[in-house]
């Protein structure tokens, strides 16, 4: 067995804020051919390239009250950057958001309206999108950020894709992470290829999500926020995934619990569900480096996930069922070879594209 030895110390640097500390992931080889991504708060990225693209296109100035609404990770992003920006918040919060979210939204200065509790993502999403749309009526100056289908969320993503093109250099390369929105590992990996290196983009998605055609299921344990949507995205660009995963929480809990197990790391339920499927990816093509993206921390999770950690199932004996057509869809776990096409359900309703 070989000694440990002293890592080399790298010269500390000083931020000027908070957000530039929290917005690059640490990267952590969980085996050969397999680094995660992990990130305090990945939509960092999001919200501060999102603000910056705006407030140098002027279409918001400082002082100016933006709105969006979110499940968690996206509020506190957006919260911190309005807290940089000298711009007021205001989030529009799931049913999903605990008082731990809740409190630093409020002392960072955001207003917070909070849905009643719902067992339905779709209800929860719609009551959301239909409160934003009242308070604009009241009050036009606010800004709607939507997170969900303005393309200006792409933006921050590209200085990821500059860190893992230093980091990981090399041609080829597996993404692999939730879909969720579509801008996360849409910006990340539109701006990789566009670079002319070779990456697959291997996606995630809960059972009831429309984004990716498995609305008729529902997966009554839980609301996996972050991966899947009861309404559809513009920001999600279909033709851009290679590969598409349906994972239940059941398998994603497992990939959860499992990566803190064998690795030690504290992450949330889409990095549970990113492990399990980049895990089995990497043991199809070991010759391939596999980037797994890692959103956010395990703490919201901690009562429903992780103090149930002696029910979760053994991440090494559990295997998708490979399909060929959404016709063939089915729990727990499907895969699917998605090969870059575009999906017909995928249009914005009239009422969300404006």
């Amino acid at each position: 067995m070989t000694a440990p030895t002293t890592p080399a110390v790298a010269p500390a640097r000083i931020h000027e804020h908070i957000t530039d500390a929290m917005k690059a992931p640490d990267l952590i080889r969980l085996s050969g051919n397999v680094v995660l991504a992990r990130f305090e708060t990945m939509k960092v990225y999001a919200a501060l390239g999102a603000v910056r693209t705006l407030l140098r296109r002027g279409r918001i100035v400082p002082g100016q009250t933006l709105i969006d609404s979110s499940s968690g990770i996206y509020a506190l992003a957006l919260a911190m950057a309005c807290h940089r920006y000298g711009l007021r918040c205001h989030i529009v919060a799931s049913t999903t958001v605990d008082a731990v979210m809740r409190a630093q939204l409020e002392v960072l200065g955001a207003t917070v309206d909070q849905m009643p509790p719902s067992q339905s993502l779709r209800l929860d999403q719609e009551r959301r999108v239909r409160h934003v749309r009242q308070l604009l009526a009241r009050r036009p100056d606010f800004h709607w950020m939507r997170q969900y289908h303005d393309v200006v969320h792409y933006a921050g993503y590209r200085e990821f894709a500059d860190l893992v093109t230093e980091a990981l250099p090399g041609s080829e390369l597996t993404v692999v992470g939730a879909v969720g929105t579509g801008a996360s590992t849409g910006g990340l990996v539109r701006a990789l290829r566009g670079s002319g290196r070779a990456v697959r983009l291997v996606g995630i998605q809960p059972f009831g999500s429309v984004t990716f055609g498995s609305e008729r299921f529902s997966d009554p344990e839980a609301i996996i926020a972050g991966i899947g949507s009861s309404i559809p995205f513009g920001n999600v660009r279909h033709d851009l995934y290679d590969t598409l995963h349906w994972v239940d929480f059941r398998h994603a809990m497992a990939g959860a619990v499992g990566l803190l197990r064998e690795h030690a790391v504290f992450a949330g339920l889409s990095t549970g569900a990113a492990h399990l499927v980049g895990s089995w990816e990497a043991e199809r093509d070991p010759g391939r480096l596999h980037l797994v993206i890692g959103a956010d921390t395990g703490h919201r999770y901690a009562e429903r996930v992780f103090a149930r950690h002696a029910e979760a199932l053994d991440p090494r004996t559990v295997r998708p069922d490979r399909i060929h057509t959404l016709d063939d869809l089915r729990p727990p776990w499907s895969v699917m070879e998605w090969a870059r096409r575009s999906h017909p359900q995928s249009v914005v309703p009239a009422e969300e594209s404006s």
